[in-house]
């Protein structure tokens, strides 16, 4: 179906646009495949709004028939009476900034809003916009990402004494959400890899994502064990999970739900590892929430964000309901704790929830950034992100398919890698020098992550992405951010390296509402990014006159 047949109304004139942090502006409203695009003819330098369609979680429209005096005289002295209709829509973006459009004509106004409605919520990935944008000196054959589990591989030579790669899930067949190639213990063979997969929930069987260069512990993740109420066993993944810690006296396994949780999983055929079964491994249980509650924590955190009433109690009543900083302490809590077995307490660690899909992730993610230097310069932040999120198999297109605003029934949407960039966010804050890339890198992410020209963030799994031919056909957002345009945009000037962990504080007083996504359409925090970006001006000039 092409893109036309869900125009009604292709231009509107006359349209009045109210936007945050500028003033309200007359002209041209039209909209196409992707895009809504608004052009202000009144200024001298003409503003153009432009919004992609993919962007808009929800719309809001009402129209009105108007029957009024317009003006105080006419030629003739008296008053003229007019009589019509106009309509407003509000539109509500992922992004969190809202916008008014107030449109001539009834007619006119239910065609533009009922044309953003389907345009904005097609599914089909081979229709986004990604596989339509064409960015200039930019071919989609060009390398797609940054790194891939073979290069990393080789690149980690301390591994291949005891690990090895594995390319038993080449056709996705063991595992649809693990990338072609994967790191396993040298010791355990494909056909006892496939045995692994069966057991554990997705077919996640464990996979090595971190090696620590200093003491040589690893930090597994994989899905939960599939023991059910008759505590089923594979001599299998026994083994692999022996293999893993060969030479240690234990190992951690970090279970991201309640125990209560755990042994509710086993009723329905999930469960966790046993002691009597995996005796060299101690079990923590550390309960992260995740799917309709996230989802429901941001909803009301962005609704207590837009409480105008300046009554500074009830806001705070209202940040505090929400939980959201309660789920961002439990995240860099979880994270440290697993930083803590490795680097601290020299053990290795297996990261599972249920599906190793979302929790997991996150919390291995973080634990890195705490860890290890080289992932906290911009390239290595991304690199990360691109390991750990998006080979590893987040569903983006799932948990990213609404953000705060949508009317829609909750499905599948959970705000997992928005988490993961607040808690990121936390460290900035929190170690302002230990990390090479700046805030308006974070903001640019999560943006991208609900709505992007690129492709990075398309689909659920690897396979998926495969099969689309995603990486043929897009451009890749991470190699777009590290062009030396780009890469001045989002380094952090004061970045100084260390090779110290950085432990995060996680009592309340540490901890901060992220204004700059939350209230990034605030006035008040517009003027504090302009005193940012003029401090970092002069960090810059000053670094170029030392070095003169």
């Amino acid at each position: 179906m092409e893109f036309s047949e869900h125009i009604k109304t292709a231009n509107v004139e006359d349209v009045v646009l109210q936007q945050p942090l500028h003033p309200p502006s007359r002209g041209t409203l039209c909209i196409t495949g992707h895009h809504l695009l608004f052009s202000d003819r009144e200024e001298e330098s003409s503003r153009q709004v432009l919004v992609l369609l993919r962007n808009i979680d929800a719309i809001e429209k009402s129209v009105e028939n108007l029957l009024s005096y317009f003006g105080l005289f006419s030629n003739t002295g008296r008053g003229e009476r007019v009589s019509g209709s106009s309509g407003t829509i509000i539109i509500k973006c992922k992004d969190l900034c809202v916008l008014q459009l107030d449109i001539p004509g009834m007619e006119q106004c239910l065609n533009i809003a009922q044309s953003i409605e389907t345009l904005s919520c097609l599914d089909r990935v081979v229709e986004m916009y990604p596989f339509f944008y064409r960015p200039s000196n930019a071919i989609p054959w060009d390398q797609w990402g940054l790194s891939n589990p073979e290069k990393h591989y080789m690149e980690t030579e301390e591994l291949h004494e005891r690990w090895r790669l594995s390319t038993v899930n080449r056709e996705y067949s063991v595992c649809p959400s693990y990338p072609p190639a994967v790191i396993v213990p040298k010791a355990i063979n494909d056909d006892a890899l496939k045995k692994v997969a069966k057991f554990r929930q997705g077919g996640r069987f464990p996979v090595l994502c971190y090696y620590h260069r200093k003491n040589g512990m690893v930090i597994l993740r994989s899905g939960q064990p599939l023991m059910g109420a008759n505590r089923k066993r594979c001599m299998e993944d026994e083994l692999l999970l022996r293999a893993v810690i060969e030479g240690s006296d234990k190992g951690y396994i970090i279970d991201t739900r309640s125990a209560q949780q755990a042994q509710q999983a086993r009723m329905m055929g999930g469960g966790f590892e046993s002691k009597s079964c995996y005796s060299s491994w101690k079990r923590l249980h550390r309960q992260m929430e995740r799917g309709k509650t996230l989802q429901e924590s941001l909803i009301r955190l962005v609704e207590a964000c837009a409480d105008m009433s300046h009554n500074m109690d009830r806001w705070l009543s209202k940040l505090e309901n929400s939980k959201w900083l309660s789920h961002v302490q439990t995240a860099l809590s979880t994270a440290g704790l697993l930083a803590e077995c490795v680097e601290r307490d020299g053990h290795s660690v297996l990261v599972h929830g249920s599906d190793g899909i979302d929790s997991t992730l996150l919390i291995s993610t973080l634990a890195q950034i705490i860890m290890d230097p080289s992932c906290r310069t911009l390239e290595g932040f991304l690199g990360l992100l691109e390991r750990e999120f998006v080979q590893a198999g987040h569903p983006f297109q799932r948990r990213c398919a609404h953000s705060a605003f949508s009317h829609a029934r909750l499905q599948q949407e959970s705000p997992v890698f928005l988490l993961l960039l607040d808690c990121v966010w936390q460290l900035w804050r929190q170690f302002p020098l230990a990390l090479g890339f700046s805030e308006a890198l974070l903001l640019r992410l999560v943006t991208e992550a609900y709505a992007s020209n690129y492709g990075t963030f398309l689909c659920n799994s690897d396979m998926e992405r495969c099969a689309l031919e995603v990486k043929n056909k897009t451009h890749c957002l991470f190699r777009a951010l590290l062009k030396p345009r780009e890469r001045q945009q989002y380094t952090n000037p004061l970045y100084e390296h260390t090779k110290l962990a950085i432990w995060p504080s996680v009592h309340p007083q540490s901890l901060q509402l992220w204004r700059g996504f939350f209230l990034r359409w605030n006035q008040q925090t517009r003027h504090l990014e302009e005193v940012q970006e003029e401090i970092k001006n002069m960090v810059i000039e000053w670094g170029k006159m030392a070095l003169s």
